[in-house]
């Protein structure tokens, strides 16, 4: 059996010099992706045909879409609470397709006290949501999408704009891994890649980004 350990790269740009374990999952769902029209819809019968990516102890469903999965996530709690509190479920809903750059629960708690609560209050509704759509990004990007940018860009970095206008920056951590970077220079890394929902595609970061 092929070690965990064993690094690999994959010629193609799919993958570079990433984990082999990492690149396996990759491939693999790159390859039920099937082909992707201009506007970056994907086909339900590839994405059904998928096994679906556990996170926070739940099976995430490729046929059902951001909010519906989210909502079953132990790990993504806070998050859920955050969208109902901002009035953003029914934007998630929609058809997109949209990628969400999904903070953990634990994400949340590394705040500085009193942080979560403060937003969640109704006087700053309009706060809270705008930390939410900084972190949502029109279209569906995927390691594979995000890599082949970045490695077309001189600079290696690919510049993401969210859907309260302002910018995030994807970059290579190390030979094997995207860290997304806010405007204050904060560091999220993505702990789970390509979640794929009906509607786009969420990748689960342990930072909280702030514009």
């Amino acid at each position: 059996m092929m070690s965990r350990k064993l690094v690999v790269q994959v010629v193609s740009g799919l993958c570079l010099a990433a984990t082999a374990v990492f690149c396996t999952q990759a491939v693999a769902a790159d390859s039920q992706m099937g082909s992707m029209g201009s506007d970056n819809t994907m086909s339900m019968s590839h994405s059904d045909s998928m096994p679906p990516t556990m996170v926070g102890g739940h099976a995430m469903l490729p046929s059902k879409n951001i909010v519906q999965n989210a909502v079953n996530s132990n790990d993504h709690t806070t998050l859920v609470a955050a969208v109902k509190q901002a009035g953003l479920v029914e934007a998630l809903e929609g058809p997109g397709p949209y990628t969400v750059f999904a903070p953990t629960n634990a994400a949340f708690n590394a705040l500085p006290k009193g942080t979560v609560g403060t937003l969640m209050k109704p006087a700053n509704k309009d706060k809270l949501k705008s930390i939410l759509l900084y972190h949502v990004v029109k279209g569906r990007w995927t390691y594979k999408k995000m890599v082949g940018q970045m490695l077309k860009s001189n600079s290696g970095q690919l510049k993401l704009t969210t859907l309260n206008g302002n910018q995030l920056t994807a970059k290579f951590n190390g030979d094997r891994n995207i860290v997304i970077v806010d405007d204050k220079g904060d560091v999220a890394h993505i702990s789970t890649y390509d979640v794929f929902q009906s509607n786009g595609v969420i990748q689960v970061v342990d930072h909280v980004l702030l514009p």
